[in-house]
């Protein structure tokens, strides 16, 4: 079965501002995003792709722009179902002052029992993401051969759903995995069962460097950030 390679979109306009998004319409890269899709082509030479597929939100299709611009060949697809987390009332609301709800302690400590006020549960998300990947699965094989290797830009709670399903986490465990915008996550496929080859690859180890203090970038206390988090500064 295929290899899929697993880019979150770059640093967002919501990331830097430490809101949640969700399907809020408008939400684009801001300058560092912009260069990390930039610098994307790069890390990516020499890997050849059978088909990118991106959630139709706009930061995954800025994310993928240079790419498509250097491989004038790859085929899109767009996918809704690795589109982000639908956070109904959540959505476009500051992550500071989601902090005190008390849902997020659900969200936080057993996601697959959270859902989201006018919106949908943690379950529902993780599981038709699964069901997109292994439709993809199956066509990218059909139409490309076993060996072939593809790519999906996604989102922080997606991807980390993904991951889960692929170590066999149970959902309430997905809190504890962690990826970077623009991060490249590699999983490859195979009959019996999936390897992690990569996890969050950035390339850098900025994220690492100790800040003075969080702000309203959606950091609580050591918890998991909601949606994926802004990145290094």
């Amino acid at each position: 079965m295929p290899t899929l390679l697993l880019v979150r979109h770059g640093r967002s306009t919501a990331n830097t501002a430490g809101l949640l998004a969700g399907w809020t319409p408008g939400v684009a890269l801001d300058e560092r995003g912009a260069a990390q899709a930039a610098a994307l082509p790069a890390r990516l030479a020499g890997i050849p792709l059978a088909a990118a597929v991106a959630s139709p939100l706009q930061r995954c299709q800025e994310t993928l722009a240079p790419l498509l611009a250097e491989r004038p060949g790859l085929a899109l697809h767009e996918e809704e179902r690795i589109g982000e987390c639908h956070y109904g009332d959540w959505s476009g609301r500051k992550l500071s002052e989601l902090v005190g709800e008390p849902l997020m302690e659900i969200v936080q400590q057993h996601p697959s029992a959270a859902a989201f006020p006018g919106g949908e549960s943690m379950r529902a998300m993780a599981s038709r993401a699964g069901e997109a990947i292994r439709e993809w699965n199956a066509r990218i094989e059909a139409e490309h051969g076993a060996e072939a290797t593809y790519l999906m830009c996604s989102h922080g709670d997606i991807i980390k759903s993904l991951v889960a399903d692929a170590l066999g986490l149970h959902l309430d465990l997905f809190q504890r995995i962690s990826v970077e915008p623009c991060s490249v996550t590699v999983i490859r496929y195979t009959r019996t069962r999936p390897f992690l080859l990569r996890l969050g690859d950035t390339g850098d180890f900025a994220s690492l460097v100790p800040r003075e203090e969080s702000g309203d970038r959606g950091e609580a206390g050591g918890d998991a950030t909601v949606g994926g988090g802004a990145g290094a500064p």
